[in-house]
């Protein structure tokens, strides 16, 4: 059955290492898939996500082995990828679609992107109008908002352009384009979303500057291939960080973390409210800095307010920073996050609905929460909405919950954290 029963937990205690990073798996196999030579990609994240990406570019021709341990790419190059002789599916993964778009806007040959019902309701013309003013031929169903996604290729130019949301996947998919385009490409963000793909693409040669919010990308350089360690993912700690410190009797400790500044705006929230975390150890891997990091439960938590400006930071924790504002002293406000209403579901809606359900006193707003906190949850029937991070998010707040709590739809979690609920479990007994 797809769903899964849990009951108020004891204790949180022991550690582990985290699933690897989901964004940065992705980046390892576009980016090596465009480089001359061989790259060996280690601890890549095989979940559903990454996977739809590894999958895309072995039908665009890349040569993937896949052994089991590391992934083995030989690259074609920037101007080596061939006409796809189907659909390409992207799954579930926003990261797939945005981000391959930015690639084949540049290829001369035809291409269908599409996805799975959730994607196909994902909006697509934020990227496909920069794309455009690059010379793409690029369009999309309903006057271009959703996919399925045509791209016919062509020749890009450059140029430079002002990003009206932080969105890293439409970064990101800019500047693979501007990596096809003659000139220079010129990228403004409105504040700072993750920048993975900055930090990444240097190492395989591509000519890539960045100052404050601007990005420069100049076009024609061939990429070479190399080696790619994949830290362990924030995103997926993020549900363990707060189950320890809501529960009284835990310490926890998750090694190898990414701790890139631009995503742990939960860390930094959680801080604020009082927690007790430590960053341990910190060191860096493959140009991304990573730590150790060991939280204790039982102290008590205090509202904070987040503001649009912290929401890049944490836009995939929003959830469960909402699990952790109801056990938190006064009301958290989090507003800015209108961008939340169009992930895998609407997650505002989502968390207010599921929350209430548990007794939470939650007042919605179009663009985020109030939430007032140290009410006692009660178990109930919950739903997912096929959104991993919602199933993730309510997991935790069942731990702390009066009664037994059932979580449906928890097959979404294999989109980006195979064996999840096995880590539960075993830190739970």
């Amino acid at each position: 059955m797809d769903s899964i029963e849990f009951s108020r937990a004891r204790r949180f205690k022991g550690e582990f290492h985290p699933t690897p990073d989901k964004s940065i798996s992705h980046r390892a196999i576009i980016f090596s898939s465009l480089s001359q030579g061989t790259s060996v990609i280690k601890n890549f994240l095989r979940a559903e996500d990454p996977l739809s990406t590894l999958s895309a570019f072995r039908a665009l021709g890349v040569d993937i082995d896949d052994s089991g341990e590391d992934i083995i790419i030989r690259g074609k190059g920037i101007h080596g990828l061939k006409e796809p002789d189907n659909v390409i599916d992207c799954g579930n993964s926003g990261t797939t679609i945005r981000m391959l778009s930015g690639v084949l806007a540049g290829n001369p040959f035809f291409s269908v992107l599409s996805g799975d019902t959730s994607l196909r309701s994902r909006p697509m013309r934020r990227v496909i109008t920069p794309l455009s003013l690059m010379g793409a031929e690029i369009s999309g169903r309903a006057d271009n908002k959703y996919p399925p996604l045509a791209v016919k290729g062509k020749p890009l130019q450059a140029m430079k352009y002002i990003l009206p949301v932080a969105s890293a996947q439409v970064k990101s998919a800019i500047i693979l384009a501007g990596l096809y385009a003659a000139g220079e490409t010129e990228i403004t963000e409105p504040a700072k979303s993750r920048d993975h793909t900055e930090r990444m693409l240097p190492s395989f040669g591509a000519k890539i500057a960045t100052t404050g919010l601007h990005i420069t990308i100049k076009g024609g350089a061939e990429m070479q291939g190399g080696e790619i360690y994949v830290p362990g993912d924030f995103s997926s700690a993020a549900f363990f960080i707060v189950g320890a410190l809501l529960i009284r009797d835990s310490d926890l400790t998750i090694r190898g973390v990414g701790i890139n500044p631009t995503r742990i705006g939960l860390l930094n929230a959680l801080k604020k409210m009082g927690a007790d975390i430590e960053v341990r150890n910190i060191r860096e891997v493959s140009g991304e800095p990573v730590a150790d990091i060991h939280c204790s439960g039982g102290r008590e938590l205090n509202a904070v307010t987040i503001t649009e400006e912290d929401i890049p930071s944490l836009i995939d924790e929003f959830p469960v920073l909402c699990v952790a504002a109801t056990q938190a002293n006064g009301v958290t406000f989090i507003r800015g996050a209108k961008e939340l209403r169009v992930k895998e579901s609407d997650r505002i809606r989502s968390m207010a609905t599921e929350l209430g359900k548990m007794g939470a006193e939650i007042e919605e707003f179009e663009d985020g929460l109030s939430i007032r906190g140290k009410g006692v949850l009660k178990g109930g029937d919950i739903e997912s909405y096929g959104d991993h991070r919602i199933a993730m998010a309510m997991s935790i707040a069942a731990l702390i919950a009066e009664g037994k709590t059932t979580i449906r739809g928890i097959s979404s979690v294999n989109i980006s954290f195979p064996g999840f609920f096995d880590i539960v479990r075993r830190l739970t007994v």
